[in-house]
């Protein structure tokens, strides 16, 4: 099963599904956990040059196919072969991150993203799209109390472009209602937690 984590900056879905992964190993699921842009050397450094706050100069779309060729390199070298083998993927972040973040925040077109991204993935949709939905006011608040926080490129943008990269999530949730599941992140940290392996749970038993 793939399943990914989506949601503004600070949603707190990095942290949320440390607790549902212990509990899955509990229960004999074998758990591969990795993240986008990223997740393997290659796609790394990929992540280096698109988050690197010195990149301000950085076009759009150039932007976004960097985004569509780490995403790429990363299920080559580690989700497909990870899936194969029977084990359960939770990637936090996949394609819905562009959709949100370059087709509706950068305005480049949530469609047009996709192009590139199917493309890229050769249709490789999630099973489950869990999305840790929160006020962008509140996570970027939650983001400069975190000092421990990695502080990337895409943080430093006005709160404007944040809201609309939460309501095209919003949108997409609505567009894919087949896989997404929607996590009110502004409530506790053991109750995201643990509607967060409710809705693991729900899916691995249909």
């Amino acid at each position: 099963m793939f399943i990914t984590l989506e949601g503004p900056e600070g949603s707190g879905k990095t942290t949320a599904v440390e607790t549902a992964v212990k509990r899955l190993q509990e229960l004999g699921y074998e758990i591969v956990r990795t993240r986008e842009p990223g997740g393997t050397p290659i796609a790394e450094q990929i992540r280096n040059v698109i988050l690197d706050k010195a990149n301000t100069a950085m076009d759009p779309r150039t932007e976004a196919l960097l985004y569509a060729a780490s995403r790429r390199q990363h299920l080559v070298e580690k989700v497909w072969p990870a899936i194969k083998e029977g084990k359960i993927v939770i990637c936090d972040r996949y394609l819905d991150s562009s959709l949100a973040y370059q087709g509706g925040a950068r305005g480049l077109g949530v469609d047009n993203i996709l192009n590139i991204n199917l493309f890229a993935t050769e249709n490789t949709w999630p099973d489950l799209t869990l999305l840790f939905d929160l006020d962008p006011k509140i996570g970027l608040e939650r983001i400069n109390k975190n000092a421990n926080r990695e502080v990337n490129r895409l943080d430093l943008e006005k709160l404007e472009f944040h809201n609309a990269v939460r309501n095209t999530f919003l949108q997409l949730a609505k567009r894919y209602p087949e896989r997404f599941v929607i996590i009110d992140a502004s409530k506790s940290q053991e109750e995201v937690a643990k509607a967060t392996l409710d809705a693991i749970l729900n899916r691995l038993c249909k």
